[in-house]
């Protein structure tokens, strides 16, 4: 039964998750394409983008959101009981949802993202660009907002952050399957938390593995990739960063601990020029990119146990990801290029031939080994599955639409991750 939805959504991005998303919301709400306006500073003119346009009759709003115009942009758009959907980068989250807050709109977004620069910005402190400030700065600024009666605003909840963290959950009810465990379904934090203990899992690694390819030669100077390019080197030239485990001895010598958090670390080196090894089922193991990301952060704290303001328990989690080798190709030039941006970007779409996206937390340190638990999707599943969509696109976008539909039916539930 479709979830019934009266009022307009407005879509921050028209990118492949803003192009991806638009079937799902026609198919699992009730709704008309006439209730959805999409804000978007650029247009590609490419053919999938076009049919998307043309199929659903889209209303599209050709505008870039500033720190000066957004609210101006935005307001005449936004009315009570409407739902604010950012999908796009360069685009504060902070500033969208105070404004969806003051309109009395539900949000939600797949990252934190700060206005353009702010991922770099030289004018910074190293840590004034990582991920742990941006949800720390967040989760202040909307700390008013965090009571009940407030409308609903979620944060991260795309694949990962946001569909991972389900993941996590999953596969430590397997493992404690495995290990005969017979216990209820934990309903709290600290039962997550002392499951996860209880099963001594030390570790985990968002493990994620790209081969999707494209039979179209690749020019040197053309960053490709599965989804967003400027989204992927904003946060791949962001400080490494990971949570930090209590089974862990020693700092990494290039490492600084968050000063709101010690069990939170970040490196002086950024994610592009760090590699980690990991594993996935279907090629086994290999080195990813220690790209920063937000559930590093979030899986660590929701998995702690503290003891008279102490941390006793919680793992390390982290990041690895191998995107598609077109990607990894475009890396190498940005590294060469001394993290400069790229002349001209694709991101492959309709493109595709063939090749997988594995997605998935690989669980390290109970006694009966390492456990890999996620999704296995390739492109001709996800293009059967739902059109417009790649590999990437569709885990994505899969999330965003159950953190949709959750909202409307808990629309006052304030600020929540």
């Amino acid at each position: 039964m479709k979830t019934v939805f009266s009022n307009n959504i407005i879509i921050i991005g028209f990118g492949c998750l803003g192009q991806g998303i638009i079937p799902l919301l026609l198919r699992h709400l009730d709704i008309a394409s006439s209730q959805i306006t999409i804000v978007t500073n650029e247009l590609r003119h490419d053919e999938q983008e076009q049919n998307v346009i043309a199929k659903y009759d889209l209303k599209i709003i050709l505008e870039k959101l500033t720190i000066k115009n957004y609210q101006q942009v935005l307001t005449p758009l936004l009315h009570k009981g409407d739902f604010l959907l950012n999908l796009s980068v360069e685009v504060a989250s902070t500033a969208l949802v105070s404004l969806a807050q003051q309109q009395q709109a539900l949000y939600l977004d797949t990252c934190i993202e700060p206005w353009q620069g702010g991922y770099t910005a030289i004018d910074k402190d190293l840590y004034e660009c990582t991920n742990h400030a941006l949800r720390h700065n967040a989760l202040l600024e909307n700390k008013k907002y965090s009571k009940t009666q407030s409308p609903t605003a979620i944060l991260c909840n795309g694949a990962n952050p946001g569909l991972i963290s389900q993941f996590v959950k999953q596969a430590l009810l397997n493992i404690a399957k495995d290990n005969n465990l017979n216990i209820p379904t934990p309903k709290t934090q600290l039962d997550w938390a002392q499951l996860a203990q209880r099963l001594n899992i030390k570790t985990i690694h968002i493990a994620e593995r790209d081969t999707q390819q494209s039979n179209l030669p690749k020019n040197p100077e053309e960053f490709r990739n599965t989804w967003s390019v400027n989204g992927f080197v904003a946060e791949g030239t962001q400080p490494a960063e990971l949570g930090f485990g209590t089974h862990e001895k020693n700092l990494p010598l290039d490492a600084n601990q968050t000063p709101h958090d010690k069990n939170i670390i970040y490196l002086n080196k950024p994610g592009l020029s760090t590699k980690v090894r990991t594993w996935t089922p279907i090629l086994g193991a290999f080195h990813g990119y220690l790209i920063t990301h937000n559930e590093a952060i979030t899986l660590c704290e929701f998995l702690r146990i503290t003891q008279d303001n102490k941390t006793i328990y919680c793992p390390t989690v982290h990041y690895s990801y191998r995107p598609c080798d077109d990607a990894v190709a475009s890396i190498e030039q940005v590294v060469f290029n001394e993290y400069q941006e790229p002349a001209s970007t694709r991101v492959l779409k309709d493109e595709i031939t063939e090749g997988v996206d594995e997605l998935g937390v690989l669980l390290m340190g109970n006694r009966k080994g390492a456990y890999w638990y996620g999704s296995r999707l390739s492109t001709d599943e996800a293009r059967q599955l739902c059109p417009y969509n790649t590999a990437t696109s569709l885990q994505v976008v899969a999330g965003v639409l159950a953190g949709v539909i959750w909202a409307i039916n808990n629309p006052e539930r304030g600020v929540t991750e």
